[in-house]
């Protein structure tokens, strides 16, 4: 289990989170909801150990992973999906599944397994990772985090600017890794794809925690969507 016990931190002196606190399950989809600017990006951030923590701290069952290095966290079993992909992008396809590979200890099994659910990698491991559509490049970036085999996956904007098809396969990727146990900790703007998918919903404003909130709730009484995102 991934828990956020009041965590604080920001860029230099501009402080983003304020006792920020919460839990992601095993096999459950957990979405961090919140207008622009309320420091959602910041919280994977700071989950990843790319940013120092002022207090607080971040727990994956029993080990701290704010005491860690940030290169020792996927490792540890958290995979990362940036807003933007961040890919080697002058490395192959093949390359890049490699350094997913090197950082989680693991072999050729997990690179089959995750090359089976996006068998279009398959077909394009020798070409640069730049060469590929933006829908094949979220893949890469998917399948790279997967090769940890991962207890925590961060997915941050995962749909963004992709066309519904893609949608539709990181949509279902997201299920079977949540029906294979996985904790996925989700940042989505569109609401009806969160309503559809995540499990519990955390509130996030102006870098606090408000309301954990079932999506049934949310789904029967939208009240909470206009006071914290306005739409």
């Amino acid at each position: 289990m991934l828990r956020l016990e009041g965590v604080s931190c920001g860029y230099g002196p501009v402080q983003v989170l304020y006792d920020l606190s919460f839990e992601a399950r095993p096999g459950e989809v957990l979405c961090l909801l919140g207008r622009n600017g309320a420091g959602k990006t910041t919280t994977m951030k700071a989950i990843m150990g790319l940013l120092p923590l002022t207090s607080g701290r971040v727990m994956l069952d029993d080990t701290c992973l704010n005491e860690r290095p940030a290169h020792q966290v996927p490792g540890l079993g958290v995979g990362y999906i940036p807003q933007g992909r961040r890919l080697f992008t002058e490395m192959s396809v093949a390359e890049n599944l490699e350094i997913g590979l090197m950082a989680g200890g693991k072999g050729r099994t997990t690179r089959e397994r995750v090359l089976e659910m996006f068998p279009r990698l398959r077909e394009r491991l020798s070409q640069r990772a730049e060469t590929l559509s933006g829908g094949e490049q979220q893949m890469l970036a998917t399948a790279r985090a997967l090769c940890l085999e991962p207890k925590v996956l961060l997915l941050d904007e995962p749909t963004e600017g992709l066309q519904p098809s893609m949608i539709q396969l990181i949509r279902e990727t997201v299920e079977t890794l949540r029906d294979q146990g996985v904790a996925v900790v989700l940042v989505e703007q569109r609401i009806e794809a969160v309503l559809s998918l995540a499990d519990r919903v955390k509130f996030i404003e102006n870098g606090q925690g408000r309301e954990m909130v079932a999506t049934e709730e949310l789904r029967a009484d939208r009240s909470l969507i206009h006071t914290y995102v306005g739409v």
